[in-house]
């Protein structure tokens, strides 16, 4: 009963954003791709293949995380906002299925706006004879999923106890802050401040390490980090992720509605 419930939680998180907001990126980003495969020729003359590789892999990062971010942070709120949570509540369902349900609808969301846009990527860069690592993006893509999962949790527990707008601006927040993280680290170890140093290794431990997610770069150019790094990384993206959702589901539960 907990798995049926939470799954219809998901079918109808799922099909509300497919139909406000998906088709509306895979569009965007047919025009990004078109545009970069007829104008970079003119502006760089031995380059554009990669260039042009480059630009339509950012796209597809950069427009599957602003669905990420805008529909996580509004989940929760919009059900409070809108009194259905009254309506959710008052059936058997319960706030640990209501917020799972939403994180596996959202998703499933990135999965199918993934795979429509790697499609058309490969498509297009096929039909202008670019030749690209098809292999290596593949996994490159698998890895955005899981990293835009993450992503996702964040913005539904910091959606659960402030504002859209507020949790939007967090969730950001922690996106830029976990790819930097790595860097903020090796920053703090460089200087002689001991408490520098304590803090940007506070900062590391608590945020998430995306870079671990992030194969874009190194994929462009057919590379991809060893097998056991691979496995490794994923599946710190899969726990930290139901962290996140175990924590928003505690604080979920505190919440006075």
């Amino acid at each position: 009963m907990f798995l049926g419930r939470t799954l219809a939680i998901a079918k109808n998180v799922f099909w509300e954003v497919m139909r406000d907001r998906i088709l509306y990126m895979i569009i965007v980003f047919a025009l990004v791709m078109v545009g970069a495969v007829q104008l970079l020729p003119e502006v760089s003359a031995s380059f554009e293949d990669k260039i042009t590789l480059d630009v339509g892999i950012a796209a597809i990062a950069v427009l599957s995380l602003a669905i990420a971010i805008f529909v996580s942070t509004s989940l929760v709120n919009q059900e409070i906002d809108k009194r259905t949570v009254y309506l959710l509540l008052s059936k058997p369902v319960s706030r640990p299925e209501l917020v799972i349900g939403k994180h596996f609808g959202l998703f499933a969301v990135l999965a199918v706006l993934l795979l429509a846009m790697t499609a058309l990527y490969m498509g297009i860069l096929s039909l202008n004879q670019i030749p690209y690592p098809a292999g290596s993006l593949a996994v490159s893509m698998l890895f955005l999923w899981l990293k835009l999962g993450l992503v996702a949790a964040v913005g539904i527990l910091l959606g659960v106890f402030t504002s859209s707008l507020l949790a939007t601006l967090l969730t950001f927040g922690v996106y830029v802050m976990g790819s930097l993280s790595r860097d903020l680290l090796e920053l703090g170890q460089f200087g002689d401040n001991p408490a520098i140093e304590w803090l940007m290794t506070a900062i590391y431990v608590i945020l998430p390490d995306l870079a671990r997610l992030d194969l874009k770069n190194d994929a462009v150019y057919g590379q991809l980090p060893s097998l056991p790094t691979l496995l490794a990384n994923a599946v710190y993206g899969i726990v930290y992720t139901v962290l996140l959702l175990a924590l928003a589901i505690a604080i979920f539960n505190r919440r006075e509605l």
